[in-house]
């Protein structure tokens, strides 16, 4: 068999044949290509109601505690009480050695009654001596005038019926003024006398009565001290000395905790604390119990503290159960704010962007379509959106993350809208 080589023509459709292979079988490959669909879960936005919560860690302190101590240093002599006994206010809790205060209350007493008698005699007592010379001076005098008064009463009778020279009825009348004035001098002298002397005594009378009543008190209460009594009621949770110690002062004796009201301090960052106020509901979790202690905002401190910057936060459970003791460490929840009727969607399904928040929803299309929403109330589980999506609208909430606008989807699940 002879081989011919093909002619110009063949040779030619030959080459463009080969070249154009590829090209079409691209052709016919992209056509044939699908776009992949991404599985997604889709729950239709509901209404309901939603809760700002602020949550952090605090410790359990009494809302009243006392740590008795006692003013004066002396030995125990007896304690009434144990640790854990319920005690009222102004119950005597313990005993201290008080043997010389009691002597020197006794002392004082009778040195205060002694002077109340004293006080007494002084003003039930006659008039000191200068008193009485002045009394007689007085006495004489009224009678001198008296005297001088019948003699020229006489002379004035004499003189009337001619039996007695003028000159004689004159010089009675001159006796009398004379003995008149020394009279009225006396006698203002004596009043005089009469009032400063009594007041003085009764000055003097009662100044010592009332140092030795103020010397009383201060015995009765050296004595007092060594009765320790309750400030408050409570329960004993310290007692640290026993019988026969020594007992100093200000120092702690006992501690008296009341235990019906009990207040969580907690330390909340500024930005929560600020929507914070007194009365707001709290609820208390105590470590390896689920049932929370219902509570309230009692203090929202107005200041920071200086060291942690924080706002330290009292909450304040009326009614606490056993299980919450003083010292102890929980976790408390505030309700700030509670909106009702808020569009909600799971808090999963929001996405944050350098533009802001958004949501995606599944579209009729089949398509994930971004949507730009504004974001109210973060709740546990749930979030507010105020605008940008409302209720029944398909939203993505599982599978959406950095999924991109307009990617074909798959929905695993698609939930109807409701209102709860």
């Amino acid at each position: 068999m002879i081989f011919r080589p093909p002619s110009r023509a063949r040779r030619v459709r030959l080459i463009l044949t080969v070249a154009a292979g590829p090209l079409l079988a691209g052709c016919a490959n992209k056509e044939t290509e699908v776009a992949p669909e991404v599985p997604v879960e889709v729950r239709a936005a509901r209404t309901g109601e939603i809760s700002r919560l602020v949550t952090a860690e605090a410790v359990v302190f009494p809302l009243e505690q006392a740590v008795v101590t006692p003013k004066i240093s002396s030995t125990i002599k007896s304690f009434l009480v144990q640790r854990g006994a319920h005690v009222r206010k102004g119950q005597l809790l313990a005993v201290l050695e008080n043997a010389d205060l009691s002597a020197a209350a006794v002392q004082s007493k009778g040195e205060y009654e002694q002077a109340e008698a004293g006080y007494v005699n002084s003003t039930a007592a006659g008039v000191p001596e200068q008193v009485q010379k002045a009394e007689l001076e007085a006495a004489s005098l009224k009678s001198a005038l008296e005297a001088q008064q019948k003699v020229y009463d006489s002379r004035k009778e004499l003189f009337t019926e001619g039996a007695l020279p003028r000159r004689e009825l004159d010089a009675a009348e001159v006796a009398l003024i004379d003995a008149r004035g020394k009279y009225q001098q006396a006698q203002k002298q004596l009043d005089d006398l009469r009032r400063v002397g009594k007041a003085q005594a009764l000055k003097t009378a009662s100044g010592q009565l009332a140092a030795a009543k103020g010397k009383l008190l201060g015995a009765e209460a050296q004595l007092s001290y060594s009765e320790i009594r309750s400030p408050i009621d409570g329960v004993v949770t310290e007692r640290p000395l026993f019988p026969g110690e020594l007992a100093s002062a200000n120092q702690p004796l006992l501690t008296v905790m009341n235990l019906s009201r009990l207040i969580a301090k907690a330390h909340i960052a500024q930005a929560q604390a600020a929507v914070l106020k007194p009365g707001d509901p709290a609820r208390i979790f105590i470590a390896d119990d689920r049932s929370p202690v219902p509570a309230k905002v009692t203090i929202v401190s107005p200041a920071l503290d200086p060291g942690s910057t924080t706002v330290e936060v009292w909450v304040e459970a009326a009614r606490p159960p056993a299980a919450l003791k003083p010292g102890m460490t929980v976790r408390v929840s505030v309700t700030a704010a509670t909106v009702a009727d808020a569009v909600l969607v799971p808090k999963d399904a929001v996405f944050a962007s350098p533009e802001g928040s958004f949501v995606l929803l599944a579209g009729d299309d089949g398509l994930a379509h971004q949507t730009p929403v504004a974001v109210g109330i973060r709740g546990a589980e749930e979030t507010q959106i105020e605008s940008g999506v409302k209720a029944g609208d398909p939203v993505i909430v599982s599978g959406g993350y950095a999924l991109p606008d307009k990617t074909k989807i798959k929905p695993a699940q698609k939930a109807s809208a409701g209102k709860e």
